[in-house]
């Protein structure tokens, strides 16, 4: 019998940092929870394909897998499990079915970043002993904190009196927007009247608590392509059709795509590459970019310009190009309803000294898809944060979090469930549920 995940935070939370994993690469992560939920005792565990349709899945690598496979086999993760697990179908749901109450979802993420961790002596998962084993990954985004919190809340629930159904999403790929979509498509977000999504960190320190965030920002990643002709580029520059220059053309052109009246957007192309040589003109150019918007609609105004901006651009140069959607998340805002009961539950917490009802967000999370799955079906969700001090900000090499935040955030969560199952059913005060922009489908605004 494993100790008590309540009595060992820090050590579950430094396994998982020790082993990061990518997106649809989680292959050790989804074998060690396992293990630990099996520990727990749930009613129904469902892993990978099991979980969601894999055809749901958006963002997935398709290739690169074999290795991720293989080396958590070498670290001892079951056969059988990855073979269930094949096709990069990883992650997975905790059920517990205990008689009359409410239905209540808490969901957590379990990638890992393609970032090199700090070898500096001052960085404490290097003093401490539990640095990535893994040469550029990392736990950069605190993903290992928040699967911890799933099994210490998923342990704490099935040990109490608890009446209802609580089911834990511990969902893959977030980092890449891939994993929300299937998560909410499932059969397992039917009929919850209640989610809780939660983050660490994010610029609030230790000691606070944000009891559901606003304005998330709606997103879409995607991937570019310009085919030209290529042509020797001294002797016979004229019979080519540059791709590298109309991608300059794409990317000037694009941070040129007009802001919108109903709020804000935002458009970036983070990676480009184009050519083979100094002397041929190049006939292949690739992007990889970003489009968001502060309402859905908005983020496909901006989808829409960045599409249209980048077949124009090789059109005008002789190219064709084209615009897929790797992945995309809606906004959804927390309701008041809850962000006021998390409130009340994170001021009565040892060692939360501050409560704030709401932030705004600012960034994008597709944890959104689960808060727009149950807002649709007439429930309640909220995306809380929970403080940490973390040296350097996420997505750096020298991230880590505050160890004593991770009771906190168990505290909360516990706490909040149960109130959920004592205030059942949570009245609607007639607040927002999701926020959508007057705009039509082009963004305009008009009928």
């Amino acid at each position: 019998m494993n100790e008590p995940i309540r009595d060992r935070l820090a050590s579950v939370r430094r396994r998982f940092h020790r082993h990061p994993e990518p997106a649809w690469r989680e292959f050790l992560t989804t074998a060690t929870l396992v293990d630990e939920i099996r520990s727990i005792g749930v009613d129904e565990l469902a892993i990978g394909p099991d979980a969601y349709d894999p055809a749901d899945r958006m963002a997935v690598p398709d290739a690169d897998l074999e290795p991720w496979i293989e080396r958590a086999r070498e670290h001892g993760a079951d056969g059988e499990l990855l073979d269930r697990m094949t096709g990069g179908n990883t992650g997975c749901v905790a059920v517990l079915d205990r008689g009359e109450g409410p239905a209540i979802g808490l969901r957590v993420d379990i990638d890992g970043l393609f970032i090199e961790e700090s070898t500096a002596p001052d960085h404490e998962p290097v003093d401490e002993g539990f640095r990535s084993e893994i040469d550029g990954t990392m736990h950069a985004c605190g993903h290992d904190v928040h699967m911890t919190w799933g099994l210490a809340v998923l342990e704490a629930i099935a040990e109490s009196d608890f009446a209802g159904r609580l089911v834990v999403f511990f969902q893959p790929a977030e980092e890449t927007g891939g994993g929300g979509h299937p998560m909410a498509e499932s059969r397992f977000a039917d009929d919850l009247d209640y989610l809780l999504a939660v983050h660490v960190g994010l610029d609030h320190p230790t000691g606070e608590v944000v009891a559901g965030i606003e304005k998330p920002l709606a997103m879409a990643h995607l991937d570019a392509t310009i085919e030209g002709t290529s042509a020797h580029a001294g002797k016979a520059p004229n019979e080519g059709d540059n791709a590298m220059q109309a991608m300059g053309t794409a990317i000037q052109n694009a941070y040129g795509i007009a802001r919108h009246a109903d709020g804000m957007t935002r458009v970036n192309v983070g990676w480009a590459e184009a050519g083979s040589a100094s002397n041929v003109i190049a006939e292949r150019a690739e992007m990889e970019a970003e489009a968001r918007g502060e309402t859905t609609e908005l983020m496909e105004y901006m989808k829409r310009r960045f599409e249209t901006t980048v077949r124009a651009a090789a059109t005008m140069h002789g190219c064709r190009g084209t615009v897929d959607v790797v992945s995309e998340s809606p906004r959804a805002d927390s309701d008041p309803e809850l962000q006021a009961l998390v409130t009340e539950v994170a001021e009565g917490v040892d060692g939360v000294d501050s409560v704030r009802p709401a932030a705004d967000f600012g960034a994008s999370e597709d944890a959104t898809f689960l808060m727009e799955r149950v807002q649709e079906e007439g429930g309640l969700a909220t995306y809380l944060i929970v403080g940490t001090d973390h040296p350097t900000s996420h997505h750096t090499p020298t991230f880590d979090v505050d160890e004593r935040s991770i009771r906190h955030g168990v505290d909360v969560l516990v706490g909040a469930i149960r109130d959920l199952e004592r205030r059942h059913p949570v009245p609607h005060t007639g607040g927002h549920a999701t926020v959508r922009s007057g705009a039509t489908g082009d963004g305009s605004g008009r009928e």
